[in-house]
């Protein structure tokens, strides 16, 4: 048969096409083998951010405009440190959501890759880590990030340093509250917007709502720990339900506050005739993993960005 240079093009377009569809996935994940939770140690938030924030909130054509570059106001953790190799660099978020959000009657999963939110100061609210048991994708046995049985040098705002430079809140955002003058004595405020565009909360509001004087209920998670032990075949880590992973939680309908995406309706001060809203809760899931509304794609950062070589521990480490 004979071969023509026609056909050696088309090859070398598939294969260079094929090749740089692998350079676009998401990197093989560590193999891990840790099965308890374990208390994690913070890195103190002392230090001054390494870059100015700046962050942009516009109401255009009926859709809310954040841009941000993804460096928060508040002092942060020494990166990179012992259990986070990486440095906050400037990003470069664009992200759009609807002003006028509606409940679907199914949730949608938090998915890898998806930023639940993102914060007023423009940081985002990522939850998630890429991390699972014998680093196998997209099991049900992805690490909890604050679980500590995998170190990710979580800073005192309960957020870390992606490759790439991306600072980020997994839990908490406890110098942000601070900044908004959120305590367990004062209303909750307006933390940030959801990717369906619902707002998003502090564990506080006032009990009916939206006066001051009728004192203050903590929105409470429904989710508790599994009980007993998980399963202890060839894909699974055995071990009691301890946090360690995402699935050693359960949610129970009806045992606080909030439903299974951390949310609830409600009137606030920002929205007086009533708004479903998400909650920051201080129990699991702290952020939500999953969404009552139709997500924006512009949240879906999954193989976009620089996501940069992995950078190095300090020396004292």
């Amino acid at each position: 048969m004979k071969v023509t240079p026609l056909f050696f093009l088309i090859s070398w377009f598939l294969l260079a096409e094929t090749a740089e569809s692998a350079l676009e996935g998401p990197p093989p994940a560590r193999k891990h083998t840790a099965i308890q939770s374990r208390p994690i140690d913070l890195v103190p938030a002392n230090f001054k951010p390494p870059f100015e924030n700046l962050v942009s909130i516009k109401v255009e054509n009926g859709r809310r405009i954040i841009k941000s570059n993804g460096v928060p106001t508040h002092l942060v953790g020494r990166f990179p440190n012992c259990g986070n190799p990486h440095a906050i660099t400037r990003q470069k978020h664009s992200l759009s959501i609807t002003l006028n959000p509606k409940i679907r009657e199914e949730v949608t999963k938090l998915n890898s890759g998806w930023i639940f939110g993102i914060a007023v100061n423009g940081v985002p609210f990522e939850p998630l880590a890429a991390e699972w048991f014998m680093g196998v994708r997209n099991s049900i046995w992805r690490y909890e990030a604050l679980g500590g049985a995998v170190e990710l040098g979580v800073d005192e705002n309960y957020a870390h340093v992606q490759p790439g430079g991306k600072y980020h809140y997994h839990g908490l955002p406890t110098g942000l509250l601070k900044e908004v003058g959120l305590s367990g004595h004062q209303q909750s405020t307006l933390v940030g917007w959801a990717a369906d565009g619902f707002p998003i909360y502090g564990p506080y509001v006032f009990t009916n709502g939206v006066d001051a004087s009728s004192g203050l209920t903590e929105m409470r998670s429904s989710y508790t720990l599994r009980k007993g032990e998980r399963p202890s075949n060839s894909n699974d880590p055995g071990g009691v339900f301890d946090g360690a992973f995402v699935n050693d939680f359960q949610f129970t309908d009806g045992l606080g506050e909030l439903d299974q995406c951390n949310g609830a309706y409600l009137n606030t001060p920002d929205f007086p005739d009533g708004t479903y809203a998400y909650f920051l809760s201080t129990d699991w899931p702290i952020i939500p993993r999953c969404f009552r509304g139709t997500p924006d794609r512009s949240f879906n950062k999954r193989g976009s960005g620089n996501r940069g070589k992995r950078g190095e521990r300090p020396v004292d480490c």
